[in-house]
C-alpha cells in the first residue's frame, strides 16, 4: 500500500468512517489506480471524514487535486490524482453500488 493510501486510511479510520473498502481499478481505467470507499453516518460526519482527510493528508505532504460535494455531504469525492476517494452516506453508498461496478470487466476488454 502506498504512503498516501495509508495516509488515506488512517485518515478515515480517525473519525470513525465506516466499512473502508480499497480497490485497485488499475486494470480497469486510465483515471486512477486506487478507489477508496468508506462510509459515513450523516452528512455532517461525511463532511467531516473528508475535511479531515484533506488536511490530514495535506499535513503527511499530499495534496488533493479536487473536492466534489462537501455542501451537500451525502457523497464527497476527494480527487488526489492516482488515488480517489469516495466517502458516502450508507444509504448513497447502497444506491450507486460502487464497488459492484468497478469490480467489474468490461466485455470489450483484453
Amino acid at each position: 500500500m502506498s504512503d498516501l493510501n495509508q495516509a488515506i486510511i488512517e485518515a478515515l479510520e480517525n473519525l470513525k468512517g465506516k466499512d473502508i473498502v480499497t480497490l485497485d481499478v488499475h486494470e480497469l481505467t486510465d483515471v486512477m489506480d486506487t478507489l477508496i470507499i468508506a462510509s459515513g453516518t450523516s452528512s455532517r460526519h461525511t463532511r467531516s471524514l473528508a475535511e479531515n482527510l484533506v488536511e490530514e493528508t495535506k499535513k503527511a505532504g499530499f495534496r488533493a487535486l479536487g473536492v466534489e460535494g462537501l455542501e451537500a455531504g451525502d457523497w464527497v469525492l476527494v480527487d488526489y490524482g492516482d488515488t480517489v476517494v469516495h466517502v458516502m452516506q450508507q444509504e448513497t453508498r447502497d444506491y450507486y453500488e460502487l464497488e459492484k461496478l468497478w469490480s467489474m470487466k468490461p466485455a470489450n476488454r483484453v
